[in-house]
Parts: C-alpha cells; structure tokens; sequence
C-alpha cells in the first residue's frame, strides 16, 4: 500500500515537470515579445472605399512596424464634433497612437492644444496644430495649379467651386487658391456647396475626392454636359478620367500617403516625431493615365 502511494506521489511530481516543461518556454517567450501598437485611423467620411490605395499604404506599414490598425468611419459625412468625440474615445479606450483625416481642423487644433488626447495624433490630408506630425500636400499650390488646367480649356463663363468641406483647412485651402488664380486670370468664380438641382454649370472644379467621385458619377447618370476638374487617384476616378467625364484632376500617392502617416504615428511613440516634406502631386488628363510615370501612382502594385 505504502509502495503504491510512494509510485503515485513520484508519477505526479513526472507529471508536473512535464507540464511546468511546456508551459514555461511558451511564457518565457510571451514575457519577451513586443505587443503591438494599437492604432486608430479616423476617416472624415461615411466610407472609406476611396481610401483603398491609403489604406494598403496604412497597412504595409502597420506590418512593418508592428502595429494593429482599427478604421473608423463617421455617421455624417463631414461631421466635426462626431469626430472630435471619436478621438477623445479611441484615446480614452487605449490606442497607443491616432491618424485622422480631419473633418474639421480649427475644432481638432483646440482638443489637441489644449491636451485633450494623451497619444500621439498624426494629421492626413490638412494641418492641424498641436500634433505629433502631418502628412499634406501643398495644398495652395494644388489648387492654382488645377486652375491653371482648366484656363487652358476655358472659352467663357463662370466657373463653379463646389465647397464641400468647409471645416476641412487643406480641402479649404485648394478651393481659395483655385479661386483666387481664376479671378486673376479675369474668370468669375462662383462659390457653391452643391451643383444646381438642373445641373446648369459649364465649368466644375472639385476638391476632395468624394465630391469628385459623386460629381462624376451625376454628370454621367444625367448626361450633363459641364467640363469637371477634381482631384483624386482611386481606380473609381481614374475610370471617369480615361472616359473623359473628368477633363484634369490632381493625383498624388495616397499609398504612400498612407505609409507615411502610420510610420510617423508609430515613431511619435518612440521619438519626437519629424517633419516630412509635402507630397509631391500631379495634374494629369485621360491621355496620360498609362503613361509609365505615373502607373505605379495610380495603379500601386503591393505584395
């Protein structure tokens, strides 16, 4: 009797360093990897499909880097303070660091400023102030030049600014500055949040790309007969290019844009973050759509 309990006492010892064996490796090597960085993306829109190519950008670098991406959309189009809501809850919830497309900038700027997020926020598209870095465009220079594709078509008439962002200050900027280089040239330019329920224009110019998208998408469905000018880069507008629907737009790399934003949210974790050079952009017509510079721009091949 005694044997047998002697044989379960040491079978049970076996048994546990069997278990502490495989059990200890796995903790040791839990204890000693890097746990990722939560990181949240706000977008400025309902749906983020024109961000596509961005968002590729986003999630090679999240790869990279070692960072889990979450993407949030918004209610309504556009909407300021359910944004600003957003951020202080993605910050409150634990993510370790924050990009976003702001909705409205000067609202985004007071938070920031005033120490109402605790991570790092990193600004696409638009400046805000008070954040850990931007990725922008020049956005000034953007809109002159836009302006300047559509002088070399004008005949006559006024041309129609749609002002579909007004709280978004990059979005705002291209639009001041494509009217400012119209007026300069002797061309009236007409500020309006929407096209005319008639679809009476001649002349359109657009500034961000889901007003571009939507513009292009009613000039087709309605068979109006306006010249458009926007800006953009998706495979959805690029479409409406090579049909002719768009006469010009402004394209840059969003997949790059994208990358550049997680990486410098990333880094803002680590070390002061550091200033980037403006994207480069580039006004293009259907013509040059397959011309080799500017394949890997609007058709980026990833792995």
């Amino acid at each position: 009797m005694k044997r047998n309990r002697f044989e379960m006492v040491v079978l049970s010892f076996l048994g546990a360093l069997v278990i502490l064996s495989l059990v200890i490796p796995q903790l040791v090597r839990d204890e000693g990897r890097i746990q990722p960085l939560a990181l949240s993306v706000l977008f400025r829109d309902t749906e983020s499909s024109g961000w596509a190519i961005g968002r590729q950008g986003m999630e090679q670098a999240a790869d990279e880097l070692g960072a889990e991406l979450r993407f949030l959309n918004l209610t309504t189009q556009n909407d300021g303070e359910e944004q600003a809501e957003l951020l202080r809850r993605e910050a409150e919830g634990g993510a370790g660091a924050l990009v976003v497309i702001p909705a409205d900038s000067v609202a985004l700027s007071a938070i920031l400023i005033g120490g109402g997020v605790s991570c790092p926020v990193v600004a696409l598209e638009s400046p805000v102030a008070g954040g850990a870095g931007e990725v922008v465009l020049d956005n000034e220079q953007l809109g002159r030049r836009l302006a300047e594709a559509l002088l070399e078509d004008w005949t006559s008439g006024p041309v129609l600014l749609l002002d579909t962002a007004p709280g978004c200050a990059g979005v705002t900027a291209r639009l001041e500055a494509a009217g400012e280089a119209l007026e300069e040239a002797g061309v009236d330019a007409v500020r309006m949040e929407s096209l005319p329920e008639d679809g009476s224009a001649d002349w359109v110019m657009t500034f961000e790309r889901s007003a571009t998208l939507r513009t292009a998408e009613r000039k087709e469905a309605e068979g109006l007969s306006f010249a458009l000018y926007g800006v953009g880069g998706s495979t959805a507008i690029t479409a409406h290019l090579e049909r002719g629907t768009i006469s010009a737009m402004a394209a840059w790399s969003d997949y790059a844009a994208g990358y550049l934003a997680v990486r410098q949210a990333v880094e803002a974790t680590r070390e002061p973050g550091r200033e980037l050079e403006p994207l480069p952009f580039f006004i293009l017509r259907g013509e040059d759509i397959y011309a080799p510079e500017y394949q890997k721009l609007l058709f980026p091949v990833t792995s």
